[in-house]
């Protein structure tokens, strides 16, 4: 067994307290061992003593977290960061981000990820769970970088004959049972309906069969918008939630991301199924989607996670920063300032995106993956230390994370990345967005 001690460190139990322990981890397994006191971790005969672990890495004064997840994003947007801000989500997708997207090569989602699984692993995320295609090349990006991640092939069958539309819900189907368990097994993965409105009935169908066949969690997009709400209700004279429900689709094994426009019957669909909801604060803000009901959520007891979703739209991956937009908003989305409180944010970006995607991670406890962050306390805007859950939801920054470990390997020592050439891959994802860019004619 070779062994990881993150030693010094105070740690975020998964109660939300804080206690001085040292993190003992079998780095070989990906595996918490023991959250102890150094004394007590050096007296039991069956772990390894502080001097005969293998690799210690110095938390003295820090502040030890479950690494971030997040649980939605597409992370090869990153080429598309800065290209096309300001305007509302329907215009910006068909006006400026489809036609770019048209011209994507499978070597350009990969410089894109490998820029992402950077910027992510920088600021303390260990998991995310992306919507995109050209998966496989993803993939190769999250084996060598050493992080974790959810992964499936998006499908759209809206303006498609019917043999492209079956054929990329073919792919969805495929990709999902070919790459399940890639990167020694830290690659999981999803059956991806785009959405209710930019997928046919039949394909919803499909895919709520598939997901029962084969236990497959399921990722979409829903109530993003009232663009996305309104045409289901005309059609289908329903909620789009009930509609979805209706067709299988509404699973404890789901995960929805927005969930914006939700009306108090949808959130009761949500609590009875069991079904998860990714919160993407920060893109809802940009692109005026609106305020999602996270606190009528958690007052259900519905699974909510966070996610950045794209960096075209965000426009950074950095899930500190969507955190505290995530409890600030949800104290004005309920119109309460004790809404969403420190501990629920922080909570929803570890736990319960772990929770939210089916992952054994998320809380650092024996047994747990060993998937941490380890905060850099030493900073003005982290001075003084009242509540230091508070901290982590409303003052911390992903560039106070010092060390990134996840599946028990480090990723990230003292603030220089040890899986990625930082250079070379922004260098390259900045020659690949801008050849893509000259391509699409969007200059």
């Amino acid at each position: 067994m070779t062994t990881l001690r993150v030693a010094g460190g105070r740690v975020l139990r998964p109660d939300m307290t804080i206690e001085t322990a040292d993190v003992l981890v079998d780095a070989e397994a990906g595996e918490i061992l023991a959250v102890d006191e150094p004394a007590a971790i050096d007296d039991d005969p069956d772990l390894p003593n502080v001097e005969n672990a293998d690799r210690t890495l110095d938390a003295e004064g820090d502040l030890v977290v479950p690494g971030l997840i997040n649980a939605h994003t597409h992370v090869a947007m990153t080429l598309l960061r800065g290209l096309a801000d300001d305007k509302p989500l329907d215009a910006w997708l068909q006006e400026d981000i489809w036609p770019v997207e048209a011209e994507l090569t499978p070597e350009d989602v990969r410089a894109g990820a490998d820029l992402g699984i950077l910027e992510m692993i920088r600021s303390g995320t260990t998991t995310f769970s992306d919507m995109y295609f050209h998966v496989d090349r993803i993939a190769e990006a999250v084996d060598d970088a050493g992080i974790r991640a959810v992964l499936g092939h998006t499908a759209i069958t809206v303006g498609k004959d019917e043999n492209a539309a079956a054929a990329d819900v073919r792919d969805s189907i495929d990709v999902a049972a070919e790459l399940d368990g890639a990167a020694d097994g830290r690659i999981s993965t999803t059956l991806q309906p785009h959405s209710l409105t930019t997928v046919s009935e039949d394909a919803l169908d499909t895919f709520a069969e598939s997901a029962e066949n084969s236990a497959k969690l399921l990722h979409f997009h829903a109530n993003e918008t009232t663009d996305e709400v309104d045409p289901i209700v005309e059609e289908q004279d329903e909620r789009p939630l009930a509609y979805a429900d209706e067709l299988g689709l509404l699973r404890s094994d789901a995960a929805l991301a927005h969930c914006v426009h939700v009306d108090e019957s949808e959130l009761d669909l949500l609590a009875e199924r069991g079904t998860g909801v990714v919160h993407c604060p920060a893109s809802n803000m940009k692109l005026a989607s609106g305020m999602a009901p996270v606190q009528a959520m958690l007052d259900r007891d519905i699974p909510v996670a966070i996610g950045t979703d794209g960096a075209a739209s965000n426009n950074d991956l950095d899930v500190f920063d969507e955190l505290r937009d995530a409890a600030m908003i949800g104290k004005l989305a309920a119109d309460d300032a004790a809404a969403v409180p420190a501990e629920d944010a922080v909570r929803m970006a570890t736990a319960g995106g772990a929770d939210v995607l089916g992952i054994d991670a998320g809380r650092i406890e024996p047994g747990a993956a060993a998937d941490l962050a380890v905060i850099d306390l030493d900073a003005a805007h982290l001075t003084p230390e009242h509540d230091l859950v508070s901290h982590l939801a409303y003052a911390a920054r992903g560039s106070d994370v010092r060390h990134t470990v996840c599946d028990g390997q480090v990723l990230m020592a003292d603030r220089e990345v040890t899986t990625l050439e930082e250079a070379a891959v922004r260098e390259r994802a900045a020659e690949h967005a801008a050849a893509l860019v000259e391509r699409a004619g969007a200059d």
